[in-house]
């Protein structure tokens, strides 16, 4: 392996490897993200934000004062059918929905307060993800990664895990857009079972000698073919993730194969996908990789706007046990500390019930509108303020009016945690100098510990 290394390394030019670590712009409290993507919009009413009162007009207009514009006509006030319950010595209420996650109620750190721009799945995936709702631009992991490079060079920086195709967006959600193409994140499907199915053609059926002298010979041609092309980004990032594949034959076969696992870790996780997904998340984060994302809700989203209590019962059915077993053992084994955990959507649902209408739902009264104008999302770990409540929606869940938090203070927030100063973390393109949070953003200090 190492003569083969060899062989690729003059492939760069001698050029500095841009996934090499890199210092952050000051002491981080965190060395890694993982992101827990609930596709299509949770609702914060019925997970992490009770609102009794909603409950009490359950079935009644709302005052117009407590009314906002909605994509969809909605009706009455819908009270949550889920119960809600204190836990831990921090006293934070959790939804039935969510038990297991409810254990780590003292590590958590929820924001009630988060709003976007749009009511659209499509501007807010991307606001979310990228940081801007229209217009090309990096993901957050692109982004983490070319300001921290990774602690792995076998492995990708950024890894995707999502099961089962793409969201509506595709994969533009981890796009390297004008960065460096070696900064992209690398999609896996984890509902593919291990090996040659979750990374195709990953262990080639050639001796080592064969695929060393096919190296050098491709070695040859790049080393050619690129001294006609000076400074093209392009052919170097092509050139990179030839070399990547070709590492990761060591390494990535056993990251991927939780089989590993005992059998006690294996059902502690739970037999589902999203199990295997967490489980997969902290093989790698362990191994080095920067930034992983697990995308949940692919093909049946939690965009519930019909059925709510029956569809949103399924979909934390499928994932709360994975979520808190993750949070469990990244605790067991010293890794939660520096590794930031971030469970959330592209935005929350309306505290009224959306009227039927078709093409929307399934001609019920039984769920709710998309709503960005108020919404939770919480983190763990990675030097956020544990078992902590940030901001508030009015009494029925409709706006953030307290301690309000745009997605942009969301990512400021997070970079500052890695060690950036999010107005200095930037890239030129076009004759301007491009930032995660845009011309936007600020740091939330009391969501640090």
């Amino acid at each position: 392996m190492g003569m083969g290394l060899s062989a690729l390394a003059p492939l760069l030019n001698g050029a500095t490897d841009p996934m090499f670590p890199k210092g952050p712009h000051f002491a981080p409290k965190a060395k890694r993200i993982i992101h827990l993507f609930m596709n299509g919009g949770p609702s914060h009413v019925d997970t992490f934000d009770p609102k009794p009162e909603l409950t009490k007009w359950h079935g009644k207009t709302l005052p117009v004062e407590n009314r906002l514009s909605t994509e969809r006509k909605t009706g009455a006030a819908y009270g949550s059918p889920f119960a809600f319950k204190k836990y831990g010595q921090s006293g934070l209420p959790v939804s039935e929905l969510f038990p297991n996650v409810a254990k780590h109620a003292d590590d958590l750190c929820v924001i009630r307060s988060m709003h976007a721009d749009v009511p659209n799945h499509e501007p807010s995936l991307m606001l979310m993800n990228c940081g801007e709702g229209r217009l090309v631009r990096p993901s957050m992991g692109s982004w983490v990664t070319y300001g921290l490079g990774t602690e792995n060079q076998n492995l990708p920086g950024f890894v995707v895990l999502c099961p089962n195709g793409y969201p509506v967006t595709e994969t533009q959600n981890w796009r390297s857009a004008f960065l460096p193409g070696t900064y992209q994140g690398t999609y896996v499907n984890p509902a593919r079972k291990a090996g040659e199915e979750i990374i195709p053609n990953l262990n080639p059926a050639r001796s080592d000698d064969r695929q060393f002298n096919q190296l050098r010979l491709l070695e040859k041609f790049n080393r050619q073919h690129k001294s006609q092309r000076p400074g093209d980004a392009q052919l170097d990032a092509r050139v990179r993730s030839f070399e990547l594949a070709y590492r990761m034959q060591m390494e990535a076969s056993d990251a991927f194969d939780v089989s590993k696992e005992s059998q006690k870790t294996r059902e502690m996780y739970g037999s589902g996908v999203h199990g295997k997904q967490c489980l997969m998340a902290r093989r790698l984060v362990e191994r080095g990789v920067r930034f992983v994302q697990l995308w949940h809700g692919e093909s049946q989203p939690w965009d519930s706007h019909d059925r709510i209590e029956k569809n949103h019962r399924r979909l934390a059915g499928e994932c709360d046990q994975a979520i808190g077993a993750l949070l469990q053992d990244l605790k067991n084994r010293g890794l939660l500390e520096e590794t930031l955990v971030l469970w959330g959507g592209e935005f929350g649902r309306t505290p009224t019930v959306e009227l039927p209408k078709a093409g929307s739902n399934a001609g019920t009264t039984s769920g709710r509108d998309h709503n960005h104008h108020g919404f939770s999302m919480w983190m763990a770990g990675g030097g956020v303020k544990p078992g902590y409540v940030h901001g508030a929606t009015d009494s029925f869940g409709f706006k953030a009016v307290e301690n309000p938090v745009h997605v942009h203070d969301l990512h400021a927030t997070m970079l500052q945690l890695l060690g950036f100063d999010h107005e200095r973390l930037t890239y030129r393109y076009a004759g301007r100098d491009f930032r995660l949070t845009d011309v936007h953003g600020k740091v939330i200090t009391p969501l640090i510990s």
